[in-house]
């Protein structure tokens, strides 16, 4: 039976920011004197909330340190997206305006605080009927509470949905969740989204019609 709703993480599967994320997370933690590299983003900060990500390379920090390191980074993050025309992925894009136009249900959920403004940028805000973001979760990824919320706005079951990730934290929410997953690996490297129903390297790839029951 085809799925009935999609839920989209953003950065890395809607829009290309990872790069400027990343960015903007070494700068702050080279200012609080602690080393990070891709490695480290993949594994503690990759998908999570900001205070998460923190803790998670600052674990003996105090909360009010963890506050203004995530507050810093978001400052970096913000300045270096307004630098910059803002890269989609092409084939994410045409997937969500594909869905949307098939009728099916769409959300986003992504621990980003940035979602509306990125979303307006990237011209799809108004396909999506639900946006969840860290703002509205007590837990982050890998917690599922992102994706249960964003199932429940839109009125579906989670066996009814499929989830759209990049990060091994996404996929992990959304198995605990109990959503089929989609994982995009744009890096080459599938061993770290293993635990995903489905990996491809981009949505170009992705069955839409088997999926969901939709045709061009």
């Amino acid at each position: 039976m085809p799925y009935r709703g999609a839920i989209f993480d953003l950065d890395g599967v809607l829009v290309d920011t990872v790069p400027l994320h990343f960015e903007a997370w070494k700068t702050m933690f080279h200012h609080h004197g602690v080393a990070f590299d891709e490695a480290a983003y993949r594994a503690k900060v990759d998908g999570r909330t900001r205070s998460d990500g923190v803790r998670a390379m600052m674990p003996d920090a105090d909360e009010a340190t963890v506050q203004r390191a995530a507050d810093e980074k978001q400052a970096l993050f913000t300045a270096l997206l307004a630098k910059q025309p803002l890269k989609v992925f092409d084939a994410s894009i045409s997937l969500v305006h594909r869905l949307a136009d098939g009728g099916v249900p769409l959300a986003v959920a992504s621990s980003s605080i940035n979602l509306a403004p990125i979303l307006q940028r990237a011209g799809v805000d108004h396909r999506f009927q639900v946006i969840v973001s860290g703002a509205d979760v007590l837990h982050g990824k890998p917690d599922p509470e992102i994706f249960l919320r964003a199932a429940r706005r839109l009125g579906l079951a989670p066996a009814d949905c499929v989830v759209f990730e990049d990060a091994a934290a996404g996929v992990e929410a959304a198995k605990r969740g109990g959503f089929f997953c989609v994982a995009i690996d744009r890096l080459g490297r599938p061993e770290n989204l293993q635990a995903a129903d489905m990996i491809i390297s981009d949505l170009q790839h992705l069955d839409a019609d088997q999926l969901f029951g939709i045709r061009s």
